[in-house]
């Protein structure tokens, strides 16, 4: 009896030594514009080897918060990544504006570096801090590889981090997978599929979305009154063909194709060290339908993701074993739409036109410090930005004029909240203002920072841009933690975005990234 006792001891021991290793590969699922409500809406449409099985055998929770507004691609990735927000890490905003050259660029835009299979220049540089990925370099003393897939170069580079092997995204225009002279070297097996007959140029014009499914289970929106089935063509005698397939179901089936050559080629779990790939997914709306909230195509988006999952999952188990592998699946914490009312409706609110508000404002400025100078050089993402190179020369003190302005701002109908940069900058910053202060950095941050009432329409009086319309709902965004020997739990509370990276680097027992100040979640910490 003894022995079988201590046999049993032993086994236990063993058994819970292993799920506690250090896993042999990481593998980020980030979803940009994922939605939890979407999840639950559609459950039904799904097998059990997709979201299914990512909900009842990994440790989930219900929703992460980010600490900001404003949330957008770069920022969110960014912050998943680093750990930190953007008053630290300095993605606060997929571009920045030029106000000489009077242009918007990414803010990952670099033309020190040349694009590979792209006219682009991008690098990490403006990233601030080190990500999960830099850590792990770091720790293995660059044995690990890390590489990164995504559709867009903000999702691919960041979530890569400065010290990857690679970050890889499809370019706008010719459909190939791009990347960056900064990082040094491409894999043969990418440069063979970009050339091949597996690249998606020559297969552009036999792809053809229609619904997967019979139209009458779309049934999760009652809202939707076309009862014409949907159909999308791509072919490059259209404009912009890669830019629509990009929002399409079909970029999911790209990742997969391209992460399937990684999982085939590039020796993951074979190492000493762990190695990390960062995956971007999509699930938002058609490019063609962001006035479309409720439509039967975002259903089927993520009736085809449940499948790419499914088949994803079965890929890593097969090369690498998902008992060895860490899956971290979570989305970007946003979703993009563009609001349209029925003729007649008349809601609150009404219209903030930037162009009317920095003019006026500059007149303001004029009759208090004199007429030679203009005093404000624009407006740009829900910031104003002065003319500091003026101001200086009129030996004025930036503090009273930014003061004055945010007065004179806070008047103006639709206005929410202003604050200004001196006063993030120096602490005088509240409960009302935190998000400010968490969503920006100090280095390129406009002199006045406003938040717009709910319901409130930003008119550009530009053609060209759509008018804005203010929704500040919070979009439930659930945090999955799966293999590696991690028991499946259900935790219901509200966990912050900047708590993943460093539950991440504590699984793989290295130090959380270096702007990072969360602690680990207590559930990853505890014994399995």
């Amino acid at each position: 009896m003894r022995k079988i006792l201590s046999s049993l001891i032993v086994l236990l021991a063993v058994t819970n030594l292993e799920a506690q290793q250090a896993p042999k590969l990481v593998v980020c699922i980030t979803v940009d514009q994922l939605r939890g409500d979407y999840i639950e809406y559609f459950y039904q449409t799904f097998g059990e080897r997709g979201f299914k099985r990512l909900m009842n055998e990994g440790l989930v929770y219900n929703n992460i918060r980010f600490e900001f507004s404003n949330i957008d691609q770069a920022s969110a990735f960014a912050t998943l990544f680093t750990g930190s927000n953007p008053a630290f890490h300095g993605i606060h905003n997929d571009k920045v504006y030029d106000f000489e050259k009077e242009r918007a660029v990414s803010i990952l835009n670099d033309p020190e570096f040349l694009g590979n299979y792209t006219k682009e220049n991008y690098s990490p540089k403006a990233l601030i801090g080190s990500t999960i990925g830099d850590e792990l370099k770091i720790a293995s003393k660059g044995r690990s590889d890390v590489y990164a897939i995504a559709p867009d170069a903000e999702s691919a580079i960041l979530s890569a981090g400065h010290a990857a092997n690679g970050a890889f995204w499809m370019d706008d225009y010719n459909g190939k997978w791009a990347t960056t002279t900064y990082y040094k070297g491409i894999p043969w097996y990418l440069d063979k599929y970009n050339n091949g007959v597996e690249a998606l140029p020559s297969r552009l014009e036999t792809m053809t979305w229609t619904p997967s499914l019979p139209l009458d289970r779309y049934h999760a929106f009652p809202y939707v009154q076309d009862e014409v089935p949907f159909k999308y063509t791509f072919n490059t005698k259209q404009a912009n063909p890669y830019l629509h397939l990009k929002t399409s179901p079909f970029i999911n089936k790209e990742i997969n194709r391209l992460a399937k050559q990684f999982l085939e080629y590039a020796a993951f779990g074979t190492r000493s060290c762990p190695d990390m790939l960062a995956l971007t997914y999509y699930a938002g709306n058609y490019r063609g339908l962001m006035h479309k909230e409720y439509n039967r195509e975002i259903q089927d988006t993520y009736y085809q993701l449940d499948k790419d999952i499914e088949e994803l999952l079965d890929v890593i188990d097969k090369k690498v074993g998902l008992n060895r592998t860490l899956i971290v699946f979570t989305g970007s914490g946003y979703f993009r739409s563009e609001e349209e009312y029925p003729e007649g409706m008349l809601l609150g609110g009404g219209e903030f036109h930037p162009k009317r508000c920095i003019a006026l404002l500059n007149m303001y400025l004029m009759a208090v410090y004199g007429q030679e100078n203009n005093w404000v050089k624009g407006y740009y993402n829900n910031q104003i930005y002065l003319n500091r190179k003026a101001i200086e020369n009129a030996k004025l003190n930036l503090t009273e004029i930014q003061d004055k302005a945010a007065e004179f701002i806070q008047e103006f109908s639709g206005v929410q909240l202003v604050t200004t940069d001196h006063a993030l900058l120096h602490g005088d910053w509240n409960e009302g203002t935190a998000k400010f202060r968490h969503g920006t950095h100090h280095l390129g941050r406009g002199d006045l920072i406003i938040e717009l009432q709910p319901g409130w329409k930003i008119n550009f009086d530009d053609a060209k841009e759509k008018v804005k319309v203010i929704r500040n709902n919070a979009v439930m965004t659930p945090l999955i933690f799966m293999g590696n020997g991690i028991q499946p739990k259900h935790i219901y509370r509200e966990v912050k975005a900047t708590e993943v990276a460093p539950s991440v680097t504590h699984i793989l027992r290295i130090r959380p990234p270096n702007a990072s100040n969360s602690v680990p979640l207590f559930e990853l910490t505890i014994d399995k």
